[in-house]
């Protein structure tokens, strides 16, 4: 049986090279050993990659994102993601010190992966949505509607890692990438989802319900 690091891939490696300098770094002096030694233990607490136990209930979309609510609004989407209509979105906000592993909010297909260069402001600023660099994902749900989540870069977030390929089969909660030093995802839900989250709550990726989603298909 597989034993599973609960560190990002990227996390172990850069440890592992922290961990050489610091080993190098101790010959020559301690207090220089024990630097890269905190270091080390740092970099494994940032890319930390716990196990999660998604909620069993169906038909409802969970967070992708460890963090804190920080909007939860109606209206249109951006232009560039070309969702027509109106879409309830709610943003959720990852600090330095939250898990940075992203898990997608719905099962289904993945229908499309769409990345979009841009700047990278202050993420809690609202127009973060529309000119930061961000990649959204198109999940289509088995009774064919859609919910799109957008990882977006922020002041010192500045990579956005994907770990999914369009056509790819995802179960609810399942890890689909991770963003660097803090960020921003933004979930869009169709508007008859009914949300189950307020402004400044606390969610847990794979585990907390966004929202409650019990409608056929239309």
């Amino acid at each position: 049986m597989k034993v599973r690091l609960p560190f990002d891939k990227d996390g172990c490696k850069i440890a592992a090279v922290v961990a050489v300098l610091a080993i190098v770094l101790g010959n020559i002096s301690t207090n220089m050993g024990w630097l890269g030694f905190l270091l080390t233990v740092g970099c494994l607490l940032f890319f930390r990659d716990p196990e999660r136990v998604h909620p069993t209930r169906e038909h409802i979309a969970i967070s992708p994102a460890d963090g804190i609510v920080l909007k939860i609004t109606e209206g249109e989407a951006p232009a560039e993601l070309e969702l027509k209509g109106t879409w309830k979105k709610v943003s959720i906000f990852m600090s330095l010190i939250n898990v940075h592993v992203n898990r997608t909010p719905v099962p289904g297909i993945v229908e499309k992966i769409l990345y979009i260069p841009g700047r990278f402001f202050n993420v809690t600023l609202d127009k973060a949505s529309e000119f930061n660099e961000r990649q959204a994902t198109y999940i289509k749900m088995p009774d064919g509607r859609k919910v799109v989540f957008v990882q977006i870069a922020g002041l010192i977030a500045r990579r956005i890692r994907s770990d999914i390929t369009e056509g790819q089969q995802l179960e609810i909660g399942e890890r689909v990438g991770i963003i660097r030093f803090g960020s921003r995802v933004d979930v869009y839900l169709p508007t008859s989802a009914n949300i189950l989250v307020e402004e400044g709550q606390v969610t847990v990726a794979g585990e907390t319900i966004l929202a409650d989603l019990h409608r056929k298909a239309e």
